[in-house]
């Protein structure tokens, strides 16, 4: 019989006394242990995990797209590069989370739905916070945090502030790509609207790419990441619909049709339609 390995004979650290280990690192002991079933209904803690990872993911994805809006406005567009394609691709990891929640049927559902009262995921501050950071800035969103004024201050301070599409714009026009002035000096706590002139400043870029590279390129990434983003949208208003119909949500929203309204948001709609237009 083999005689089995062990890690410490290669010098592997095997007593952690007084030393940092990975759960400490990690703080698993609060992370395993932030799970609080209200039921005994076995699929509650798929519920709550599939959540609380996905607020983990969306924290990431708010940390990537405030440094490369940060390096956008510094005219340093060339890393944000590599932070856009990150949070496309944590898009499709919350993607993916759909398809484990969607093992759940609507019976395993309603054994423990009444124990979410009021919660529901329109109050998500973090899901706010990505929509106004691109763009959706919508302000009637404001009032789920009214209760919570740390909260409304952090939502508020993003307002305040120029979207990613509206740095993206700025960045354009000082490399001599023209924007108008209406939509460079527009109120940044207003949604950006489409705009017919904004569209052809695209198309310059988009009809010889080689002149602005850079531009292009920072195009090109953010419809890949609304496109993550609108699959992501898709993949909720389903996953809603296969559970529980169109039943209310647990919110008071309209459930699957407040969802579907969602889908017919554009965040960046001049790079969308710029297409019919070369």
């Amino acid at each position: 019989m083999t005689q089995d390995y062990n890690p410490a004979g290669e010098g592997a650290q095997m007593n952690f006394d007084g030393r940092m280990s990975y759960s400490d690192y990690l703080g698993l002991d609060k992370i395993l242990n932030a799970q609080k079933p209200l039921s005994h209904a076995h699929d509650e803690l798929l519920f709550i995990i599939q959540h609380q990872t996905s607020e983990l993911w969306m924290n990431l994805a708010i940390h990537e797209l405030t440094a490369a809006r940060l390096l956008i406005a510094a005219d340093d567009p060339a890393p944000a590069m590599k932070m856009l394609a990150r949070v496309s691709r944590i898009f499709e990891q919350l993607n993916n989370a759909w398809d484990v929640l969607r093992t759940m049927t609507p019976s395993d559902y309603t054994n423990f739905r009444t124990q979410l009262g009021q919660s529901s995921g329109f109050q998500s501050l973090q899901y706010r916070q990505i929509e106004y950071i691109l763009g959706n800035r919508n302000a009637a969103m404001l009032q789920p945090h009214s209760h919570r004024p740390e909260l409304l201050q952090k939502l508020e301070a993003e307002l305040a502030i120029p979207s990613f599409y509206d740095e993206v714009l700025r960045l354009a026009h000082r490399r001599g790509v023209k924007m108008p002035d209406a939509v460079l000096a527009r109120d940044v706590r207003q949604t950006h609207q489409f705009s017919e002139e904004v569209m052809a400043a695209w198309a310059q870029i988009y009809k010889a790419p080689e002149k602005n590279w850079q531009l292009y390129e920072v195009a090109e990434k953010l419809v890949d990441l609304e496109d993550y983003f609108r699959r992501w949208r898709f993949n909720h208003v389903t996953t809603v619909e296969r559970v529980i119909g169109f039943k209310r949500g647990t919110g008071g929203t309209g459930g699957v049709s407040y969802l579907k309204r969602m889908l017919e948001v554009e965040l960046f709609p001049e790079l969308w339609r710029v297409r019919t237009a070369l």
